[in-house]
């Protein structure tokens, strides 16, 4: 007989057999576990077993429901703690006392002792004989204490369960309290650059989330005002930018088609299109500009109006006499405190419009000085007669008018006013004249307290007063229609 065969130790690599006892070409041998190693496939240590995963507990948002929630259960279980703390105190000073004391006899005969239990109140003291003056003492504090704390036992019983209906209470309380602002929370996400004439339905009585409700509206009338604004300047900015790209466009190609160009024309056609191109470019550092007084200011330093205006003014002379205007120029000192360079813009800007839009013949003022301790700046001008309606339309990025006697504007020069006025907090009014033209003042802010008085001046200029070195030869008086409100600007000037 032959002996069994042992089992390979451990270890010992055990090749793969064919079906006639062979060892199978290529077959990798396999190794057996260590002893105390998992079996192959099986999970690693530590492992939770297959078909499980693990629960990680996280705590709920802290959402303004909840911290509502545990306010009221935390004021509920303090309130109800002071109170069964209150209540155990008297509880406690109103049960009766046993004690064991001596004292003399009615007679005046010697001292024994005795028991007294104090009662307060009605109840009074009450005296025992001494005999089981123990067992007395012992059996009233016993039931005393038994007292106190079945009191204090069952109080803390109602507490806990009054503070858990008040947790509930409390979260029902605030859920109704917040369904305003969820209906608002929810309004919000719906609405987009597309919907913003939606507005918030507010129901409900006059309190905080009411204002908040009414606030939110406010802001998206604001959104959408902005919105408005904000698409009809992109389209009025891509119409004037298309107008000359057309001109080019049809020049270039009314030259192309020519049979027989000579250089003259072909030259001619090159000076328009290089005309139409400088029109590209004020109409983009325009655009530019306005950008950048949109942005606010870069930088806050002194200066004087009065210099500003009377480097404004020289700067159009030419312009107005070739119109035959007369410019009328009443400079006294007006400082402020604003960026330079935006303030002679603004300056120049009005003084530009004024002569632009004018009539032939009329007349310009221009007047700096303080009013009630604010710089003032004047600018008025005959013109055209314009509608109280149509005034704001004029301050509008391309508004213009249809009876503008000029249009070799681009429609910016008023807008940028506006942005320069706010970016400078300054109040911009303006009112049509009565026998046509504009009148538009701009009121900057008071200097601050300690600021120095003496303000940066952009060049020279002349005396400054009623008439200044750009006057017309006297004063308009009733030649215009505006020359009362022109004599109440030179006197507010004189005494400033």
């Amino acid at each position: 007989m032959t002996a069994p065969s042992q089992p390979p130790p451990a270890g010992t690599p055990r090749l793969s057999m064919s079906r006639n006892g062979t060892p199978s070409p290529g077959a990798a041998p396999e190794s057996t576990p260590p002893p105390g190693a998992p079996p192959p496939g099986a999970p690693p240590p530590g492992a939770p077993p297959p078909g499980t995963s693990r629960r990680r507990w996280r705590l709920p948002r802290r959402t303004v429901r909840l911290k509502l929630t545990l306010l009221y259960g935390g004021l509920f279980l303090a309130c109800g703690a002071a109170l069964l703390a209150v209540t155990y105190v008297l509880v406690e000073h109103r049960l009766p006392v046993a004690i064991s004391t001596q004292g003399q006899t009615s007679g005046g005969g010697s001292v024994k002792a005795f028991c007294a239990i104090n009662g307060t109140g009605s109840s009074g003291t009450t005296t025992l004989p001494a005999s089981g003056c123990a067992t007395i003492l012992a059996t009233a504090n016993q039931e005393r204490n038994a007292a106190l704390n079945q009191l204090l036992e069952e109080s803390g019983i109602a507490l806990a369960i009054m503070t858990v209906v008040s947790i509930g209470l409390g979260w029902l309380v605030a859920g109704r309290v917040l369904r305003p602002l969820r209906t608002m929370t929810s309004a919000a996400r719906r609405i987009s650059a597309r919907n913003l004439h939606q507005r918030l339905a507010l129901d409900g009585p006059d309190d905080e989330l009411s204002e908040l409700g009414k606030t939110f509206n406010g802001l998206l009338a604001r959104l959408e005002r902005s919105f408005a604004a904000q698409r009809q300047f992109v389209a009025n900015a891509s119409h004037e930018l298309r107008t000359p790209l057309a001109r080019q466009r049809t020049l270039v190609e009314v030259a192309l088609r020519d049979p027989s160009p000579t250089v003259g024309s072909l030259q001619a056609v090159c000076e328009r299109v290089l005309a139409t191109g400088e029109e590209q470019e004020r109409l983009i550092e325009t655009l530019l500009t306005l950008a950048r007084s949109q942005r606010g200011l870069d930088r806050c330093e002194s200066l004087d109006l009065a210099a500003v205006a009377d480097d404004a003014v020289q700067a159009s002379e030419a312009g107005a006499h070739t119109r035959g205007l007369r410019v009328h120029s009443a400079l006294a000192e007006a400082p402020a405190l604003g960026d330079l360079r935006l303030a002679e813009r603004l300056v120049a800007n009005l003084v530009d419009n004024a002569v632009r839009h004018n009539v032939p013949g009329g007349w310009i003022e221009v007047v700096t000085g303080l009013r009630e301790g604010r710089a003032l700046l004047s600018v008025a001008n005959t013109g055209p007669v314009i509608p109280p309606e149509k005034v704001d339309l004029l301050f509008q990025p391309f508004g213009r008018l249809e009876n503008r006697v000029s249009r070799d504007g681009l429609g910016l020069g008023l807008s940028i006013v506006t942005a320069i006025a706010a970016a400078h907090e300054a109040e911009l009014r303006a009112r049509p004249l009565p026998g046509g033209g504009l009148e538009v003042e701009v009121h900057f802010p008071r200097l601050p307290p300690g600021e120095p008085p003496e303000p940066a001046t952009t060049g020279a200029r002349g005396a400054h007063g009623s008439a200044g070195p750009h006057s017309s030869a006297g004063p308009r008086g009733n030649e215009g229609p505006r020359g009362s409100a022109a004599g109440a600007l030179k006197a507010a000037a004189k005494q400033a």
